[in-house]
């Protein structure tokens, strides 16, 4: 099958909800991504235990972390596209609706995307780096007037 005839259509769970420009956490999470290819190992669990003891700290380096880390939840490297770019991989549109479906608290999409890709043993990990990336923008936006 090409891949071409891969491309998702515009209203499934994995869409970016035919939106023009591209959503301001896809381009936060590819910069991280981006800067994150360069940088040595951290372990999933390691950083996670360590994020959650500061809320401060864990809303500045979530994002990194979680970048640095989604190929280990995964099992194999993200196809993450440069900033800026309108098309989307199928593991961005994967993150995207994760984080929208964290956002809407829609806990049985959210359990059906987590295991979709994820092993279990990383559920809990990969859902709060994602989830304090989505709250840290949302503190952002409101900071600024966005929301």
């Amino acid at each position: 099958m090409t891949a071409e005839r891969r491309k998702l259509d515009s209203g499934t769970a994995f869409s970016a909800d035919n939106q023009v420009g591209v959503p301001p956490l896809l381009d936060h999470l590819r910069n991280a991504a981006r800067d994150a290819r360069s940088k040595r190992y951290v372990d999933l669990f390691g950083a996670c235990a360590v994020l959650s003891g500061n809320r401060h700290i864990a809303a500045k380096v979530a994002c990194e972390v979680l970048m640095r880390c989604l190929d280990q939840a995964l099992g194999r490297r993200p196809v993450m596209f440069r900033i800026g770019e309108r098309e989307t991989s199928f593991d961005e549109n994967w993150l995207l609706a994760l984080a929208r479906t964290l956002k809407a608290g829609d806990t049985p999409s959210v359990t059906f995307l987590l295991h979709s890709q994820v092993p279990k043993s990383a559920h809990r990990n990969l859902v709060f780096l994602v989830r304090s990336v989505v709250e840290s923008l949302d503190q952002v936006d409101n900071v600024i007037g966005l929301s």
